[in-house]
């Protein structure tokens, strides 16, 4: 299998439709068009590395469950990730992000409680159906 940089994945992801967020070091990161004029990080990402890899971030919001304790928020995000599993996706990590208040950062806004699986892709035709898979799940819980 050929070695791809980020910037040649860049452009056959962009090339097979997807829409790119940024590059972050060796990671694509996959835009989500919220809106018309507005796209997000889909928490779908491409690692260019041998072999390929595909990630996909699945999270929870403390806001939304605000009675709940950080296993249960980490147990809603793993349950959101199950189709993932079955489909050959393994977790490589887990960890709580604060959301900072933009015009405060000593003021937390809240905080999400994410699950990392990753799958390795043996070519980039693969990689490509794995991205596909991933932007199909629903990967953020809020209820």
């Amino acid at each position: 299998m050929p070695a791809y940089t980020p910037q040649q994945l860049k452009k056959a992801l962009v090339s097979a439709g997807f829409q790119v967020f940024r590059t972050l070091g060796d990671e694509i990161v996959l835009a989500e068009r919220v809106r018309e004029n507005l796209i997000m990080d889909s928490g779908v990402r491409l690692r260019a590395s041998e072999p390929l890899q595909v990630k996909v971030i699945f999270r929870t919001q403390r806001g939304h469950f605000p009675g709940e304790d950080d296993d249960h928020l980490f147990a809603r995000a793993r349950t959101l990730a199950d189709p993932a599993r079955v489909n050959g996706f393994a977790e490589i990590t887990c960890g709580a992000s604060p959301v900072v208040d933009p015009s405060d950062p000593s003021h937390t806004l809240d905080t999400f409680f994410e699950v990392v699986l990753a799958k390795e892709a043996e070519s980039l035709e693969v990689a490509v159906e794995g991205l596909r898979f991933a932007l199909s799940l629903e990967r953020s819980s809020d209820v």
